[in-house]
């Protein structure tokens, strides 16, 4: 057993879940269908919550906000906007500690991207030394 912040809890494993959503998905949450969309992830969130898996997470901005830094001899190279076209675009990412992959996995199949989008699931590296 591992105690953390005052409980004890068997050994688990943190996995990060990405969020990947098609352009005209990730477009709902600025429509009519706005309602839908923000309930089905806030009941999605709600219910990791609730079963206690959730460490942290945030949704991100569009990909027109970002932008990308290559260096090359030495020189930044900074551009606006998403390094490459995608057929997809992140949209979020939560952190969640669970016992292994397959459950990982069945939070992920539950997200509302999953079925328009995906959901990558990764383990997170363990820190040097711990």
């Amino acid at each position: 057993m591992v105690r953390r912040h005052g409980h004890e809890r068997s050994d688990r494993m943190q996995f990060t879940l990405l969020y990947l959503e098609t352009a005209a998905e990730a477009a709902r949450g600025e429509s009519a269908e706005a309602p839908a969309y923000w309930g089905a992830w806030g009941a999605y969130m709600a219910a990791m919550g609730a079963a206690g898996i959730m460490v942290g997470g945030n949704a991100l901005m569009p990909p027109a906000t970002a932008t990308t830094l290559r260096i090359a001899d030495g020189k930044w190279q900074v551009e606006d906007g998403p390094f490459a076209e995608t057929k997809e675009q992140l949209g979020g990412y939560v952190v969640i500690e669970v016992p292994d992959l397959d459950t990982a996995l069945h939070w992920a199949a539950q997200a509302p991207c999953a079925t328009a989008g995906s959901v990558e699931v990764r383990p997170v590296m363990p820190s040097p030394g711990a």
